[in-house]
Formats: C-alpha cells, sequence, structure tokens
C-alpha cells in the first residue's frame, strides 16, 4: 500500500497536474503559468501530507524519510550539474535529459519549452518535491509510530540541499554578468530597433526630405530601378534617393513577385543580399574584413562610392559626469582594462561596456578603431523563439554605468534620447561642424556599395546624382554631412 502510495504522489499527481495545467496559460496567459506553479506546490503539500500519514511501521529516520527526501535532491542535483556543465544556457541541449528524467512533468515541460519559459521546467518539479518533503514531515509527526528525529541527518541532508541551490545561484549569478535578458527587436520583422515607419518610401505621410525642384535623375520603369538595401541608420537617406529620382515609387516599391525595390533587412542581411544578386546598391559603412571576403569567395569586385560623412560617436547615461574620454581610454574599457568609472575621473562603478553584432556597420569601425587592441568578449542577451533560446550580443541598456557606440545620425535623429550624453573624443566634440571640418578624430564616411559586374544601367547614373548637388542637399537635410555643401 504504502509503495502504492508513494508512486501515486510521486509520477501520477504530478503527470495530471501537468495535463490539466496545460490549459491554464491558454486562458490565463502569464497568470496562468504562476497559478499552475501554486497549484504543484500545494498539490504537492497536500500529497506529502497524506503519504506521511500512512507511512507507518518500526523503521528508522533514515529509511522513513529518504524516499520523500531523494526527490528534491535528485532535481537539485541535477539542476546544479547541468548549470555546470551548460553555464546557466537553457538553450542547451543537454537540458533535455532533465527534461526526461522528470517525465511525469512533461506536458509542463513541452509548454514551457515552446514558450521559451525554461526555468518552469525547474520549477515545477522543484516546488512540488520540496512541498512534497514539507508535507510527508507534518504528516508523519502526526502519526502515533513517528520515529525520532535525527537532527544530524536532517541538518545534513538541508546544507546538501543549500550547497546544490547555491551551486545553481552561483552560475546564474555569474551568467548575470555578461548575458542579459533580451530587449528584442519590435520593429521591421525583428531586424530593427526603431519604427522605420515614418521614412517609408510607400508611406504617403513620410517624413522624407524632398527637394524644391524636380530631379534632375528620374528613372520611369520599375524594372530598371537599382534594387536598394542597408543598414537602419542608412535607410532614411536612400529611401530619400529613391523617393527623388523613383517614378511613382510610392505605388510600384513592390514587384509583382513580392520583392520590395527600396528594402531594408539591416546591415548584415542587406550586404549578403548585394553579394547574392538579389541588391543592385547596398548603404552603409566599410564592409567587414568578413564581408569582403564573403564578396571574394563569390568571385565579386566591390565598388565603395562615399556618399556623405558621418560620426562614429560614444555615448554614456546623460547622468554620468563625464564629457569626454580619450580614444586611448576607451580602447582600455573594451579591451578590459579599465574596469571602473573613477579610473577615467568618473564615478565608483563598474564600467558596463555595450558592444553590436559582428559584421555591423558600427562594430567594424569599432574593429577598425581598436586597431591591434583586441576587443574584450561582449555582453550577451539571450534571445527567445518557439522552442529555442539562443545568446546574441546584447542591446544597449542606458543603465548609469554603460557606454555604448552608434553612428551620430542613429543617436540624434533616428533614435533621439535625453537619457544619453555623446561623449567628446580626445577634446572633440562629434558636432557638425568638427565632422566636415575633419578635427573629430573618429568621422567615417557613408557608402554606397555595388558590385563592379552589375549589369543595370542605371546604376552609375544614380550613383553619380547621389554625389552631385541635389544627392548632397538630400544628405544633408537627412541629418548625414554631405560631401560638398549643398547651396
Amino acid at each position: 500500500m504504502k509503495r502504492s502510495y508513494y508512486l501515486l504522489h510521486l509520477l501520477v499527481t504530478p503527470l495530471l497536474i501537468s495535463f490539466i495545467g496545460l490549459f491554464l496559460p491558454m486562458i490565463l496567459g502569464n497568470a496562468g503559468r504562476f497559478l499552475l506553479l501554486a497549484i504543484y506546490a500545494a498539490s504537492g503539500l497536500a500529497a506529502g501530507i497524506h503519504y506521511g500519514k500512512n507511512s507507518g511501521g518500526k523503521t528508522s529516520f533514515w529509511r522513513r524519510y529518504l524516499p520523500a527526501y531523494l526527490p528534491v535532491l535528485i532535481t537539485a542535483f541535477m539542476a546544479a550539474i547541468l548549470m555546470l556543465v551548460t553555464k546557466g544556457f537553457f538553450g542547451h541541449d543537454a537540458w533535455a535529459i532533465f527534461v526526461f528524467v522528470f517525465f511525469p512533468f512533461l506536458p509542463n515541460s513541452f509548454f514551457s519549452a515552446l514558450n521559451s519559459e525554461f526555468m518552469f521546467i525547474f520549477l515545477a518539479p522543484f516546488l512540488y518535491y520540496t512541498l512534497f518533503l514539507i508535507g510527508f514531515f507534518l504528516g508523519e509527526r502526526r502519526h502515533p509510530a513517528k520515529v525520532k528525529l535525527n537532527k544530524g541527518i536532517i541538518s545534513l541532508g538541508l546544507s546538501v540541499l543549500l550547497i546544490l541551490l547555491s551551486v545553481s545561484w552561483g552560475v546564474m549569478w555569474e551568467r548575470s554578468k555578461t548575458v542579459l535578458p533580451s530587449y528584442g527587436f519590435a520593429y521591421g520583422n525583428g531586424y530593427s530597433s526603431v519604427d522605420l515607419t515614418p521614412y517609408y518610401i510607400d508611406n504617403k505621410e513620410n517624413i522624407l526630405p524632398k527637394l524644391s525642384e524636380k530631379a534632375s535623375l528620374t528613372i520611369e520603369q520599375a524594372s530598371e530601378m537599382p534594387v536598394l538595401d542597408g543598414a537602419e541608420a542608412a535607410y532614411p537617406v536612400y529611401a530619400a534617393f529613391a523617393n527623388a529620382t523613383y517614378e511613382d515609387i510610392t505605388n510600384v516599391n513592390v514587384t509583382p513577385d513580392g520583392f520590395e525595390i527600396v528594402s531594408f533587412t539591416n546591415t548584415i542581411y542587406a550586404f549578403e543580399r548585394l553579394v547574392s544578386g538579389e541588391v543592385d546598391i547596398f548603404f552603409g559603412a566599410q564592409p567587414s574584413p568578413e564581408q569582403q571576403q564573403l564578396a571574394k569567395n563569390a568571385g565579386k569586385e566591390l565598388v565603395m562610392t562615399p556618399i556623405g560623412k558621418e560620426a562614429f560617436v560614444f555615448f554614456v547615461n546623460q547622468k554620468n559626469p563625464l564629457s569626454g574620454l580619450t580614444a586611448d581610454q576607451i580602447r582600455s574599457i573594451y579591451s578590459g582594462k579599465l574596469t571602473n568609472w573613477n579610473e577615467a575621473g568618473g564615478p565608483d562603478e563598474k564600467i558596463r561596456a555595450f558592444q553590436r553584432p559582428a559584421n555591423s556597420g558600427s562594430q567594424t569601425v569599432m574593429e577598425i578603431f581598436m586597431g591591434d587592441t583586441p576587443l574584450m568578449e561582449p555582453l550577451k542577451e539571450e534571445i527567445a523563439g518557439m522552442g529555442d533560446i539562443m545568446e546574441e550580443v546584447a542591446s544597449y541598456r542606458n543603465d548609469k554605468n554603460s557606454i555604448g557606440y552608434s553612428f551620430r545620425f542613429f543617436t540624434t535623429g533616428m533614435n533621439p534620447s535625453e537619457e544619453i550624453k555623446l561623449l567628446e573624443i580626445d577634446g572633440v566634440e562629434p558636432s557638425p561642424e568638427n565632422i566636415a571640418s575633419g578635427h573629430y578624430p573618429l568621422a567615417v564616411h557613408l557608402y554606397a556599395v555595388t558590385l563592379k559586374d552589375n549589369p543595370k544601367e542605371t546604376v552609375q547614373p544614380l550613383l553619380g546624382w547621389m554625389q552631385g548637388p541635389q544627392g548632397q542637399k538630400l544628405v544633408e537635410e537627412t541629418g548625414y554631412i554631405p560631401l560638398i555643401k549643398s547651396e
């Protein structure tokens, strides 16, 4: 009878709760997940009390309590081992072992994984078996044949659990220093961190700058219009180019086969599309060595046409008292040598230095800026998907101890914020005047990148027009620094 009760409470009951609990999140959303955990806890407590009341017979303390203690011990032990093996990364395949060992919770684990709520996979069995142990203690103490408590064994058992839980917590704490929760991109099908809708070419109320006179270049046929794509920060300027020179582009931007003529998929994918021939002109910063190698491997020669000037800027929280840094100090920060703001004349705060994804325009410029000084490992964030979780370079968080970098137009034009402050570099602020004059040390070019063997006849005339007076006027009115001062 005792064995049947044991199997009922440790296997059958949680399995039934898991099946019933599948409907709670569907009905109540996130609240349903926490209600399910409360049900696990309450059921575990009730099951433990029932089993404790029915565990009579003469035996030792160890024999009486070991069956109730083992489930929570195994749960904590497996979690600690897997935390160490995976370094706290729930997307690791090794966590499948945990899921199948605790098969009574499989429906809950499957649903939790599907919704990328991986912590619930651990919390469900841990809460149930912990409360089962507590309930067993309460029920057993009410039994007429209760055993004499062994305080030494109790202390040892609790100490082992605390050590195992401390291991898991310690791994997660260390991971939190370099891996952050995801912010995610809410726009552009996940490609964009800002809302580009006001700049969309097919938005009839877009805020793109417009010429006061008819463009000297007009491309009338949609089939002859060069397909454009590029970096997020470059979209407004190349959309303005198309808006001025592509006949009726607002209505013909989407081709019959579903492709956009003026498109946006961000730096990394846009460059790949250029090399594959899907795109005629890519707009962004200088391609990274990896991107240049990609083109070389495909047998393609890149042609880089400068169309404007931009500043590579570093920024901090507005409340940071520092107004600037030297180039050497920044290199020291991003190589991991300078770790506290007080080493640069700021507050006594540990520096949290954010980077950008590999092959993005700003990361490529950053790598050039660092030169022979190696970049430290970037902060990461967990990106949750359907039943999976990945690690990617963390997006900037404007904490009081943060520092990040981007391009001036993106931070002041497309995504302005009064909560951040652009830093002077070597005593020079990134003002339009300093960028145009070359005094700002981190001035860079915005490029229109093409393939040398592109056969489309309208590509070269469009590139020439971009560098001419009308194109440069749009560059300036968009917010970039023109190559030539427009009249």
